[in-house]
């Protein structure tokens, strides 16, 4: 087997389901030369949330932010998180508005569209794969993972091999709620690669407590790419630390090859940087295994929590997480 590689989302969503968004620019900068020089498959860093909380909270112009990053990794692969028609709102959007954004996102310097639909309707993602490979673009087509009656892993490698067959460059596993169990993920992988026959990135939250089992196990079954966090900004609703995958897989044939000193480096800047967004942080501090049964991404509960306490109903919350599987099992 090949190294593993690493996709680090420290600069989205790790501080979308950390921070409810809210890093700025100017606190991205100055770590970007150090970022640019560990060899990261990628870097997530664009989409999301992060298009809406940068003019609705930060009084930020996105496209500036894509280009000063492009600017200041320029060895680097950047991704962004697409909602294929949704683009980065929260309704459909027309085609022509699809074809214009991915067109200003390519040209702003996005390599890897990572493309998904919330509901697996393939009919929603066909126009925006279509568009990211007219730009050249890397497609990475999503997968978004959840457990069900209904949601089986053979009904997951049809679904792959159904974006296969549209064009994907790379199929991704999107564990958004950290529900994949080690099991799951080396079968799922497993089934991938034998099936679609395209690389595998794997992404989840560390919520359940179960992602970085499930990352070993899925390396151990041929995974490519993993999503991890540095570490002053992992766990929790994040991703599984990125220098404890880095260390677990060293001198295996999995063995990452990147650089701990300056990993450690890059973690030490952040640690400083999360201080000065102690205000946004979410209320999990640790993992919460009732996630398997409430289903709420991670990149959403950070939000959920700073929304219910700026409207004074943080108290609340639990009732909260208990409504979401009631409402789920009523729509089906």
């Amino acid at each position: 087997m090949t190294k593993l590689q690493i996709t680090d989302t420290v600069l989205r969503d790790a501080h979308q389901s950390l921070l409810a968004t809210r890093m700025k620019t100017e606190h991205m900068l100055p770590i970007c030369e150090k970022l640019d020089r560990v060899g990261y498959w990628s870097l997530e860093m664009f989409g999301g949330a992060t298009f809406d909380s940068m003019m609705r909270f930060l009084d930020e112009n996105p496209w500036e932010r894509l280009e000063k990053l492009r600017a200041a990794l320029p060895n680097t692969r950047l991704q962004m998180l697409l909602r294929a028609q949704n683009v980065v709102g929260y309704r459909h959007y027309a085609d022509d508005v699809v074809e214009a954004f991915v067109h200003h996102a390519a040209e702003g310097g996005i390599d890897v569209f990572r493309i998904f639909d919330a509901l697996n309707d393939i009919r929603n993602m066909k126009h925006a794969i279509k568009c990211v490979k007219n730009e050249g673009a890397h497609v990475q087509a999503s997968i978004s993972y959840t457990t069900s009656p209904v949601h089986t892993l053979e009904k997951f490698v049809e679904k792959s091999a159904e974006l296969a067959a549209l064009g994907a460059d790379s199929i991704c596993i999107k564990d958004m709620a950290g529900l994949i169990s080690p099991e799951a993920a080396y079968d799922l992988v497993k089934m991938l690669k034998e099936d679609v026959g395209l690389p595998i990135q794997l992404h989840s939250h560390y919520t359940s407590g179960m992602a970085s089992m499930a990352y070993l196990k899925a390396a151990e079954a041929g995974v490519d790419v993993v999503d991890c966090a540095i570490s002053s900004l992992s766990l929790a609703t994040s991703q599984p630390a990125t220098e404890s995958i880095v260390e677990a897989l060293k001198n295996t044939p999995r063995d990452t090859g990147l650089d701990v000193a300056l990993l450690a480096e890059i973690a030490d800047y952040f640690r400083d940087i999360r201080g000065k967004y102690t205000g946004f942080e979410g209320s999990l501090k640790g993992v919460n295994p009732q996630v398997l049964r409430f289903q709420i991404p991670g990149g959403m509960l950070s939000n959920l929590d700073n929304q219910l306490r700026e409207q004074g109903a943080l108290d609340k919350y639990d009732e909260v997480l208990k409504e979401v599987p009631r409402v789920r099992a009523e729509l089906g």
